[in-house]
């Protein structure tokens, strides 16, 4: 067994159990499960699989996808095309930190605030929420610690982050593994992995 496989089990007793036992915190319901980023498309696989087992288990599982979220947060900001213009005329570093600024300032649409609102919908007695396409975010469109820390307070949806990347140390967590990027350590929330 892979430990992709040995990891999602781990996640899957935990979540089926009652009450589930993912996080500490009930005003930060959310959990990390951390892969390779090589392993994506056996992740997106694997996870289909543990939705409907879930589901068979009386859950049901709501998959947000964090790609969706910052193409809605570029669109209702300024619009692609104003991105693409600033990065021909500017670069992709420009680009990026324009991007940064949609999912993280409030006079835009950040990216807190638009999985806020898709978790108000939701019944934290019966759903499990599935973050996926974290990749998306990559090389530094916006920090999942941050993320994470934006959320505390807002939602008491048990919510899975799945992560791609590296552990470093005891807490560290590498970002799609990039070499160049510092291991974040601040997570205080369960990571399988």
């Amino acid at each position: 067994m892979s430990s992709l496989a040995q990891w999602i089990e781990c996640l899957e007793a935990d979540l089926k159990a009652a009450p589930p036992r993912i996080s500490s915190y009930h005003d930060l319901p959310f959990a990390i499960l951390l892969y390779d980023p090589k392993e994506e498309w056996e992740l997106r696989r694997q996870i289909t699989l543990l939705a409907a087992r879930l589901q068979s288990a009386g859950r049901e599982v709501a998959f947000i996808s964090l790609a969706e979220l910052l193409w809605k947060s570029v669109e209702e900001s300024e619009g692609i095309e104003a991105l693409v213009e600033l990065e021909r005329l500017r670069g992709f570093e420009a680009a990026e930190e324009q991007l940064h600024l949609y999912l993280s300032d409030r006079h835009f649409r950040p990216l807190p605030v638009l999985l806020e609102e898709r978790l108000k919908i939701l019944d934290p007695a019966r759903h499990i929420v599935f973050l996926k396409r974290a990749a998306a975010l990559a090389p530094a469109g916006y920090a999942i610690s941050k993320l994470l820390d934006e959320m505390k307070g807002k939602t008491r949806v048990l919510t899975i982050l799945f992560y791609p990347g590296s552990k470093e140390g005891t807490h560290g967590l590498r970002f799609m593994d990039l070499k160049d990027r510092e291991p974040m350590g601040n997570y205080r929330v369960k990571i399988y992995g």
